[in-house]
């Protein structure tokens, strides 16, 4: 197949039946007997066919047929009941939805339409089989990141590998919606319950679905308009704050360096509001403050550099008495 495609003439013969086959596969899509091969084959050629989101959106029927795959097996997570073949189906469905999610085209529309609404029940459970795991990665992918893949920005360790097999591809979390210059998203995603949903999956999920929930809460939190909403209230901040402190007693025993970075950053963040700042003086936890992670950062300069930030800006202004050490606030 390589040795194909590195003649001139015929890759243009390729693509155009490529592009033949990716019109027959959307029009499968609108019937149930043909839908699941054609979600398949659709999900693997996503990355190669730059202009499938509007195809996708303005097609006939089909954006109904995947929030169809969506919504038939809702029944199957309570009680959870979800197969594996189930949760590789709509994967396929999701990784759709993600590339219409991701696209300058659609991104707008899609948020209009609610869509992301669809996938909050997926992101409600707490099964921690395998179906129910790739079924919330999948889910949150849609809410991650946009135009580039995350794993050449923030999001390196999300590779297929980490994906099953059969959906490895569709599952991808390179990305939807979160995206730090898109003002509309975080606008919507402040309107529903992403945030919560967020903080209960950092707290008990898998690493890897709690890197990806706290990387979008860390998001959030990176625009203006996040970050006053997380500070506006206490309950909003100590629902946080509670949160990132487990998580941090919880990596003091069993690290990984990939989510103590995003954990890092949402407190840096946090420090930057002065109401916040002021409550992390006491509540900052101490893992933080001494050498606990000192073995587990050694070799990643960048989020040492973030966790002296963060100490240097709780102590900048902090009232002491003169053997240096710091005062109760008044």
């Amino acid at each position: 197949m390589h040795s194909l495609a590195t003649a001139a003439p015929v890759p243009t013969a390729l693509a155009q039946v490529d592009r033949e086959k990716i019109y027959q596969w959307i029009n499968e899509l609108s019937s149930p007997e043909t839908r699941e091969n054609a979600l398949l084959e659709l999900s693997k050629k996503r990355e190669s066919v730059p202009d499938l989101a509007p195809m996708l959106w303005h097609s006939f029927g089909t954006i109904a047929a995947l929030l169809q795959e969506i919504v038939n097996i809702y029944p199957s997570i309570n009680p959870p009941t979800l197969t594996a073949h189930q949760s590789n189906r709509v994967c396929n469905a999701l990784a759709l939805l993600q590339c219409v999610a991701s696209h300058p085209e659609t991104r707008s529309a899609f948020l209009a339409a609610h869509i992301p609404l669809f996938l909050y029940p997926f992101l409600h459970t707490v099964s921690k089989t395998r179906p129910f795991e790739y079924l919330r990665l999948t889910s949150l992918g849609v809410i991650v990141e946009t135009g580039h893949h995350v794993g050449q920005a923030s999001l390196e360790f999300l590779t297929s590998s980490d994906l099953p097999a059969s959906a490895s591809q569709s599952s991808g979390i390179t990305g939807a919606l979160v995206k730090t210059d898109e003002q509309e998203v975080i606008n919507f995603l402040l309107t529903t319950e992403i945030i919560p949903l967020c903080l209960r999956i950092m707290e008990s999920g898998s690493e890897l679905s709690k890197t990806v929930a706290t990387f979008i809460l860390q998001k959030i939190l990176l625009d203006d308009t996040g970050l006053a909403y997380i500070c506006q209230t206490y309950e909003r901040f100590s629902h946080v704050a509670m949160i990132l402190g487990k998580m941090v007693l919880q990596l003091s025993k069993e690290p990984s360096a990939r989510l103590l970075k995003h954990v890092v950053r949402c407190y840096l963040r946090l420090s930057d509001n002065p109401r916040a700042r002021e409550a992390l003086r006491q509540c900052l936890p101490d893992q933080l403050k001494d050498t606990t992670f000192a073995q587990v950062l050694k070799d990643d300069t960048t989020t040492k550099r973030w966790l002296a930030q963060l100490v240097k800006n709780l102590q900048e202004g902090q009232v002491t008495d003169p053997r240096g050490i710091p005062l109760p606030p008044q």
